[in-house]
């Protein structure tokens, strides 16, 4: 796979096909605005339901509900049931969440670099 690389040629148009294939594949299983946030959080502690939402704030209880079934379907989260009463509902991010350990530390990059580049052109006084 090549994407965008340190190179001096352009990949040819199998190889660009290939990647786009690939980042539209992870698009599809991590796309959103919800699961990237939901995973950094679990992958800091396992939480109960109502942690989870309190971490992740603007979420509302039937998007998240929804979003943790996709996330355990495409085994990112673990939902692990105690018999208590009531019962307690714990989840638990994966070790497959662990993978994408390299990708949030790269968009958490970009995402400070992106802010400091929009502060900095709204600081600019508009040309005449």
């Amino acid at each position: 796979m090549m994407l965008f690389q340190d190179t001096e040629t352009l990949p040819d148009k199998q190889e660009c096909a290939s990647s786009l294939n690939n980042v539209l594949d992870a698009l599809y299983v991590l796309g959103g605005k919800w699961k990237l946030p939901l995973i950094l959080s679990l992958v800091h502690s396992p939480k109960r339901f109502n942690e989870i939402q309190h971490d992740v704030s603007g979420i509302s209880p039937k998007i998240l509900a929804k979003e943790l079934k996709d996330l355990e379907l495409n085994e990112f989260v673990k939902r692990n049931v105690y018999a208590t009463t009531p019962v307690t509902i714990i989840y638990e991010a994966t070790e497959h969440s662990l993978t994408l350990k390299n990708v949030l530390h790269e968009l958490s990059l970009w995402g400070e670099q992106h802010r400091e580049k929009i502060k900095k052109s709204m600081k600019k006084p508009l040309a005449q």
